[in-house]
């Protein structure tokens, strides 16, 4: 079982930068792909960026939404994967989740876990 815990959301002004934290409890973190999505009420939930694990290389990706602004990164020591916004627009106001995902070789079973999220709203 692994618990998400999400923290770093709050009121920014549009143009500034926050950076999201992802802390994963158990020791299997690095062999877990990482991806932060994000929701507005109403709409459906967007996959914003995501970092494989390292058996995958820890390739990232990122929506064309955020390309250039935002950057996933993972400290496998500490079992923490980051989101670093920058250039904030009004658009990025949503709930920010982390998800932790693999497949376990021996069963081939889904590994799907989810963080209750954090607000990250941006205004003037």
């Amino acid at each position: 079982q692994v618990q998400l815990v999400e923290s770093g959301g709050g009121l920014v002004q549009p143009g500034e930068s926050l950076r999201l934290s992802c802390f994963a409890s158990g020791s299997a973190f690095p062999s877990f792909s990482m991806t932060w999505y994000r929701q507005v009420p109403g709409k459906e939930r967007e996959d914003i960026a995501s970092q494989s694990g390292s058996y995958s290389g820890g390739l990232r990706r990122n929506a064309d939404s955020v390309k250039g602004r935002f950057t996933i990164s993972r400290d496998n020591d500490k079992n923490i994967v980051y989101l670093q916004m920058d250039s904030l627009k009004p658009e990025d106001t949503a709930r920010y989740y982390c998800n932790a995902w693999a497949r376990e070789i021996a069963t081939n079973k889904e590994l799907d876990y989810w963080g209750r999220g954090t607000q990250v709203t941006v205004s003037s």
